[in-house]
């Protein structure tokens, strides 16, 4: 049996093809692979380029991405609003220990409307073990309870208790200040334009 001390993969690759008919080689790898340069790293475009280089740190600048065809698609664009003012949403929100999903929740059963579980679970397009997560927690913070739904026993409805209601003001307030953040570069009649507009995407009847 031959032993092999091999310096890098290809060159075991090699050898092993050549001596895999007669024997399986030992092979003896070295206990970390040396380090890649600069220029073999931005060869393989596999491979990122090699942190604090200056000359590829503008690489990694993710606005030079702007100019593509994907950031001038409508869903992308709505898509990463959206990921953009919930991720600040929810940093703000964290004070009042909600996020975005549950101050939703919280805001429809302060509407008055009374929503099941079930109701909730399709307004706002979340699977329903995650609407039970959603209002256990809330329940926990003392802000909600269910009650049996007078239209279906089999039925619980979600309604706000007063500590609810105080929360919910508390936490309406601050998603008012993040969407000021998000849209501080609209007017207020581009505002109320890019609501109607959103309303009726979001809203559209059936076909």
């Amino acid at each position: 049996m031959k032993t092999y001390i091999v310096e890098n993969v290809n060159e075991f690759t090699m050898v092993y093809s050549m001596e895999m008919t007669q024997s399986v080689p030992a092979v003896k790898m070295p206990t970390a692979p040396p380090a890649e340069s600069s220029a073999a790293v931005l060869a393989d475009p596999g491979l990122d380029a090699a942190v604090g280089d200056p000359a590829t740190d503008h690489l990694r600048d993710p606005d030079r991405l702007r100019d593509t065809e994907l950031a001038n698609e409508i869903e992308f664009m709505t898509a990463r609003a959206r990921s953009v003012g919930s991720g600040r949403a929810n940093t703000m929100l964290a004070a009042l220990d909600l996020r975005v999903r549950s101050y939703s929740v919280l805001s429809l059963a302060c509407s008055g409307q009374n929503p099941s579980q079930r109701e909730l679970a399709g307004f706002l397009s979340l699977d329903p073990s995650q609407i039970v997560a959603l209002v256990d927690h809330l329940e926990r913070l003392g802000a909600v309870i269910r009650e049996q739904d007078p239209r279906d026993r089999r039925s619980k409805v979600i309604v706000a208790t007063p500590a609810g209601r105080k929360l919910y003001r508390q936490a309406a307030a601050v998603i008012q200040a993040a969407e000021d953040r998000s849209l501080r570069g609209l007017s207020v009649a581009e505002r109320e334009q890019l609501r109607s507009l959103l309303r009726r995407i979001a809203f559209e009847p059936a076909p």
